[in-house]
């Protein structure tokens, strides 16, 4: 019988020699590889024009690696290869792959939000204005990006002023029988109940879309004079509303900022880059004007290059988003003609990257580049206080280390009804808010109000999609700290159905009012100890009520916004076959849902567009239901 100590141990592959054994089968092709760790995880996505060229700058150990792409070399225990037509379609894999495997060593974008629009609808006689993010799908002129919601409502609420178009629904503005708000307040022409013609309205329309088209200058001149006409011929009331007119742009123009002189149309992107750190800043500037900014904080290594975070950034950040004409840089990147013709060929039109060096063009680089720097200045100091604030939560609740990741729960509802279920989470760059979860309530079984029921479907939901998602822990969506807003009866019961699920070595912690429910005295239980209570002053015990009110904001606003859903919700988009337009025929006939409800059969069928079929089962919808 052979002694165990003499059986040869195989030791897995890894690192150079792994690489060396793939180049005997690679050719020159261009395409996208990736290296594995021994789990299969993707550790670094790349692409290549030549790959046996490239994969073979990774298998030699005499070259001079930087550290990162040395730890990267030493953990690949196999490689995947994609070959492509040209470099231009490795360059758009290479960023689709690595958003959507998020590779430990590579550069990676965490926040890639789309950016809401202004749109102008035009299925209607008289055009609503209003904010639109998402797909384009709605026909109308669209006018954006915008660096955020608030830039868009900012600018709305001025066009309002001065344009008065209405923002209202097309059902709402068919079922108006006298203006609205809106209209007491001068925000808009009242087009719903005939205040103002067709004519004008079109008109004002068309003034909005010049001056959204960059024609503001132009418009402001015309009113001017319009002004001054209307003050000679004594109508001191249209002269009146045309200088507020005139105001109400100019306030627009001034919260813009910097509006250039010679730049139509342009994303102005610039990087700042500090220990390990880094910050992109950009500007999207249309129709000559600046519609505002955003910072983005993209993953970034010790041992990287400006060339490399800035060329890595605008192929994830374009991947999803339509590219502007020009482009402005702040650094030169290592592909800059590879790039321009990736998103030349997403715009169907030529998108030049320029580094500019004087004039207005560097000047508007600088100021980005400035706004960057600041940024991450901001982002620096507000992490090593959240990182302090964290080693304060593992030593306060005896952790092993600081936390990670904290899951905060909280249930809302009234009476049971509108029941949702809330989750936010924070980590050592605070809120973390694009993880944030809400949680319908299914559970038909539930007593009304039952918090223990409701905390059971949440969690229950929760863990057995990580479980299943992410069952090996390695994408960092598993939280160190679950914080639950309750005391002991409500920790234990969370403790019971984390042992359901097979999930017991998540440290959880129950936040619950002191005797006085006063804040500040709040005691903290954990099972299997004490109940205790941190000092008033103590920094985080700040922090906790922090993480708390949030969740708590967080469940609530879902449960109003449920419960205002379901209030504002129409019975008539419950008719099977009664779509947007036989909607508004009926409310235009009747004036109501109820009086839909309570029409006879012979009153339904003379509505237009309503089929004597339709007439048929819309009676029969509401006689069914009583």
């Amino acid at each position: 019988m052979t002694d165990e100590q003499d059986i040869p141990k195989t030791v897995p592959k890894r690192g150079y020699e792994v690489i060396q054994g793939y180049l005997r089968t690679l050719d020159s092709s261009p395409g996208v590889y990736r290296m594995l760790d021994d789990q299969s995880r993707v550790l670094y996505v790349g692409k290549a024009r030549n790959l046996k060229a490239r994969v073979s700058s990774y298998s030699r150990p005499s070259a001079q690696h930087s550290r990162r792409i040395t730890r990267m070399i030493s953990d690949t225990a196999s490689m995947m290869f994609l070959t492509t037509r040209t470099e231009t379609e490795a360059l758009l894999l290479e960023q689709n792959l690595i958003k959507q495997l998020k590779p430990k060593f590579n550069v990676l974008l965490r926040d890639d939000k789309s950016f809401p629009n202004i749109l102008v609808t035009t299925e209607h006689d008289f055009p609503q204005i209003k904010k639109h993010r998402g797909a384009k799908t709605e026909k109308g002129a669209y006018y954006g990006p915008f660096a955020s919601a608030g830039a868009v409502n900012r600018t709305l609420t001025q066009l309002q002023r001065v344009f008065l178009l209405r923002n209202c629904t097309d059902s709402m503005f068919e079922g108006r029988s006298r203006p609205c708000l809106l209209f007491q307040i001068r925000r808009c022409s009242g087009p719903c109940t005939g205040e103002i013609s067709g004519e004008d309205y079109a008109e004002s329309v068309a003034d909005a879309q010049r001056f959204l088209s960059g024609k503001s200058t132009e418009m402001q001149a015309r009113l001017a004079d319009q002004m001054m006409a209307a003050s000679e011929a004594m109508e001191f009331e249209r002269a009146a509303a045309l200088r507020d007119r005139i105001r109400a742009l100019t306030q627009v123009q001034s919260v813009q900022g910097i509006n250039p002189q010679g730049v139509e149309e342009a994303d102005v992107v610039a990087l700042h880059l500090e220990h390990g750190q880094a910050c992109v800043q950009v500007f999207f500037i249309r129709s000559g004007q600046n519609w505002g900014n955003r910072d983005f904080y993209p993953r970034v290594g010790e041992d990287v290059e400006e060339a490399e975070v800035l060329e890595a950034f605008l192929g994830q950040f374009y991947d999803s988003k339509e590219p502007p004409r020009l482009v402005l840089l702040s650094h030169e990147i290592e592909n800059p003609d590879l790039m321009s013709e990736a998103l030349s060929g997403k715009l169907g039109r030529k998108v030049e990257l320029a580094v500019p060096k004087r004039g207005e063009k560097a000047e508007l680089v600088e100021g980005a580049a400035r706004n960057a720097r600041e940024s991450l200045a901001r982002r620096m100091a507000e992490t090593a206080t959240q990182a302090k604030l964290l080693r304060g939560v593992g030593e306060a609740f005896g952790l092993d280390a600081p936390p990670q990741r904290i899951e905060v729960y909280d249930n809302s509802h009234i009476m049971g009804t509108n029941a949702v279920g809330g989750m936010i989470v924070a980590g050592p760059e605070g809120f973390m808010k694009n993880h944030y979860r809400k949680y319908n309530i299914r559970g038909e079984d539930l007593v009304p109000g039952d918090d223990f029921g409701m905390m059971k479907e949440v969690l229950t939901r929760r863990f057995t999609r990580l479980l299943k998602e992410d069952p090996d822990r390695s994408k960092g969506l598993w939280p160190d700290l679950l914080l639950i807003d309750g005391g002991a009866g409500q920790v234990s019961a969370v403790w019971e159905i984390m042992q359901e699920q097979g999930v017991d070595d998540i440290p959880m912690v129950g936040v619950a009012k002191g005797v006085d429910r006063d804040h500040g005295k709040e005691e903290f239980h954990r099972i299997g100890t004490r109940p205790f209570a941190l000092q008033r002053n103590d920094p985080v015990l700040y922090f906790i009520q922090r993480l708390r009110d949030e969740a708590h904001r967080w469940a609530i606003g879902t449960h109003r916004a449920k419960r205002a859903k379901a209030q504002m919700a129409n019975p008539l988009d419950e008719v099977p076959g009664v779509g947007a337009t036989r909607k508004r025929a009926l409310l235009q006939h009747f004036g109501s849902a109820k009086a839909v409800a309570r029409a006879n059969l012979a009153d339904l069928k003379a509505v237009d567009g309503v089929s004597e079929a339709l007439a048929e089962r819309i009676y029969a919808f509401f006689h069914e239901k009583g």
